[in-house]
């Protein structure tokens, strides 16, 4: 079979149809299978291992958005998410994008930073010369830290010193051990490294170590990801394509000058890069740290993406960001999920999978930007939100449509409407007309 990520009609069949799917697409094994769908996948005695006082696990929802299509190949994108509306915004903004010829993407070296705090020195300027004349000593040491990931290609590529004058504690030296993780996120080789370096630095500068730990802010592990979409895909509803275009612009320029707007502007591009990096067992947390330090690295905090129009006309958006991720290592290699998740992605570097990972982001900021800028957030968000609001009432699988389409008609999407709707369904109608919220 050739793969595609192009699947019409993906969205009208049934869970198990489009598991099926997905595993003719990504060769899945029947056990693989039995993941996907969840009748397979972490227990409890394996959560146990995993973290402390396990009680039991917690599920999520698992989606795939379809239509992904990056330097030329196409892409299936498994997403963990609870919120509605993320994963079909992303499939569709990907689709029109597919159109512009799809995401181009590129990263850096997948080199970390660990951070080895040095205090109680005389001179900030003599403690500095005294590690650099000791550099290749330095440099062993972190060697000898991880034979694995030097036999890999990794490990340490140098350091930088900073000067750290007026803090609130008096001067400091911060030292930067720059490392070369390869397909590891790498916070524990970073700081074992780190850890390794704190005494023979302490002897080399006569200062005191404190902190020696990685550092989320990983400005040199960049991924970057662009698209550009013809004006014409982008008309719908009533509106041009270059009203459009015009619309995307203006908005994410309110973003990119106020960080006010532009915390919800990045919030929305976490919304497409956080359900993957959850997906293949990555930390989040760590890729939410770094994206936002690095929004704010000019000293006023401001979107992630940039928006402009081209001489012809078409919309071309861009997003980089640091992308501290791993496919080996932690969860990854751990999590029957995100086994399954990785191979559906078909990923064999960590490289790969931050640029996949960066070309969600980036679709998903579209799709905000498309619906802020025209018919408002709400018109299909609140939609889908309105299905959440019916099971949560305790609407049966035969009440859920006609609930949902009388809560979008009467414009009162909340549970209190939903409850009166299935204990008085023919006495709703009456208020519909009349309902404001």
């Amino acid at each position: 079979m050739i793969m595609t990520s192009r699947l019409p009609g993906f969205y009208q069949k049934s869970v198990l149809e489009r598991a099926q799917i997905i595993a003719e697409q990504a060769n899945l094994t029947p056990d693989e299978i039995d993941v996907l769908i969840g009748s397979q996948g972490l227990t409890p005695d394996l959560a146990d291992k995993l973290i402390e006082n396990v009680v039991g696990v917690f599920g999520m929802p698992l989606g795939i958005a379809t239509n992904f299509t990056i330097n030329g190949q196409d892409v299936l994108v498994p997403m963990v998410i609870e919120e509605p509306s993320v994963v079909a915004a992303a499939s569709y903004m990907a689709r029109l994008i597919r159109a512009g010829g799809g995401f181009r993407t590129s990263s850096t070296a997948p080199e970390m930073i660990g951070q080895i705090q040095i205090l109680d020195l005389q001179d900030l300027d003599m403690a500095e010369a005294a590690i650099r004349a000791h550099e290749d000593e330095l440099t062993d040491i972190a060697t000898k830290s991880d034979p694995v990931i030097m036999e890999l290609g990794g490990g340490p590529r140098g350091f930088e010193v900073r000067k750290l004058v007026d803090t609130p504690v008096g001067p400091m030296l911060v030292v930067h051990l720059v490392f070369d993780c390869r397909d590891a996120m790498g916070a524990n080789m970073v700081n074992t490294a780190c850890e390794n370096l704190a005494d023979p630095l302490e002897r080399i500068t006569g200062g005191r170590v404190g902190l020696r730990i990685l550092s989320n802010l990983a400005d040199r592990r960049l991924a970057r990801t662009e698209c550009a979409i013809p004006a014409n895909e982008l008309a719908f509803e009533g509106f041009s394509g270059e009203q459009v275009v015009k619309g995307i612009i203006e908005a994410w320029a309110f973003a990119a000058a106020d960080p006010y707007r532009a915390a919800t502007h990045n919030k929305g591009i976490m919304n497409g890069i956080d359900p993957v990096v959850i997906a293949t067992g990555n930390d989040w947390r760590a890729i939410e740290a770094g994206a936002h330090a690095y929004a704010a690295r000019s000293g006023q905090y401001t979107s992630l993406t940039a928006w402009r129009e081209n001489p012809d006309g078409d919309l071309v958006g861009s997003l980089e960001m640091p992308m501290a991720i791993g496919t080996v290592g932690g969860a990854t290699r751990v999590h029957p999920l995100a086994k399954v998740a990785l191979k559906i992605l078909r990923v064999e570097t960590a490289n790969q999978l931050a640029e996949i990972v960066v070309s969600v982001g980036l679709a998903q900021n579209l799709g905000a930007l498309r619906a802020l800028a025209t018919e408002g957030i709400q018109k299909g968000h609140m939609a889908l939100h309105a299905r959440q609001i019916a099971l949560a009432a305790g609407a049966s699988p035969e009440q859920i449509e006609p609930l949902v389409a009388a809560m979008i008609k009467s414009r009162q999407i909340n549970l209190i409407f939903a409850q009166k709707f299935l204990t008085h369904p023919e006495g709703i109608g009456a208020e519909q007309g009349t309902a404001d919220s």
